[in-house]
C-alpha cells in the first residue's frame, strides 16, 4: 500500500493524532527491516538480505527497492530477473532515488528488463543529473559530445558538463575544455544561457 493511501485510510479510521503515531511506527519498522537486510548483505547472508529488503521494498522504501533491484540484476543471492530489476528500479526512481534514476536510464538504453528506449533513458538521466547526480550529468555530456546514441550537440554537451562540474565530478573540467575547443562563440553563449536557466527552472520527473 502506498504511504499516501495508508495515511488517508488511517485518518478516516483513527483520526490525525493516532494515525500519525501508527505511521511513525510503520516507518520505523520498515527502516528496521531495511537495516537488517543491509547488515545481512554485508555479512554475505543473501537469503536474509533478500527477505528483509523485500519486506521493506513492498512497503515502499526506495532504498530497499534500489538495493533489491541490484541483487536481481546481478543474480546475487536470488535468481537473475531483469524484469523484476527493472520494476524495482522504476519504483525507487519515481520516488526520487537518484541512483535508481540513473540505473533506470541505463536499463532503458540497454533494453534490460524492458524494450530499449533511448528517449526515456535520456529523460531519466536528465532527471537525475538536474537533481545532483554528477555521474548522470557527465554521462549525458559525453553522449552529446560523442554523438552516441544521440545526435551530437555541443551546446547540450557543454551544459551537462557544466552541471557535472557543479556537482564536482572529477572528469568534468577536462571534458569542458575539450568541448569548448570545438565550440563557436554563439554556441558557447547558448550553452551558458541554457545552464543558467537550468539553475532556476523547476524540473519534474518523467511521467513514465
Amino acid at each position: 500500500m502506498q504511504n499516501k493511501q495508508l495515511w488517508l485510510d488511517l485518518m478516516r479510521k483513527f483520526g490525525p493524532t493516532v494515525a500519525a503515531i501508527i505511521i511513525m511506527f510503520f516507518v520505523t519498522r520498515v527502516h528496521a527491516d531495511y537495516e537488517e537486510g543491509l547488515d545481512a548483505l554485508f555479512k554475505g547472508d543473501y537469503q536474509t538480505a533478500i527477505r528483509e529488503f523485500t519486506i521493506a521494498a513492498d512497503a515502499g522504501l526506495d532504498l530497499a527497492q534500489y538495493n533489491l533491484a541490484i541483487l536481481y540484476y546481478l543474480g546475487q543471492g536470488v535468481e537473475k530477473d531483469m524484469g523484476k530489476a527493472f520494476e524495482l528500479t522504476q519504483a525507487a526512481a519515481r520516488q526520487g532515488h537518484l541512483g535508481a534514476q540513473a540505473n533506470l536510464a541505463s536499463l532503458y538504453l540497454d533494453g534490460s528488463g524492458t524494450e530499449p528506449d533511448i528517449g526515456r533513458g535520456i529523460e531519466w538521466f536528465s532527471a537525475a543529473g538536474r537533481s545532483g547526480h554528477a555521474s548522470s550529468a557527465i554521462t549525458l555530456a559525453n553522449m552529446y559530445y560523442d554523438g552516441e546514441p544521440v545526435a551530437r550537440d555541443l551546446v547540450l554537451a557543454h551544459s551537462w558538463a557544466s552541471m557535472a562540474r557543479l556537482y564536482e565530478h572529477e572528469d568534468a573540467a577536462d571534458l569542458l575544455r575539450r568541448i569548448e575547443g570545438r565550440m563557436a562563440a554563439d554556441e558557447m553563449s547558448q550553452a551558458r544561457r541554457l545552464f543558467a536557466r537550468w539553475q532556476i527552472e523547476p524540473h519534474t520527473l518523467p511521467s513514465h
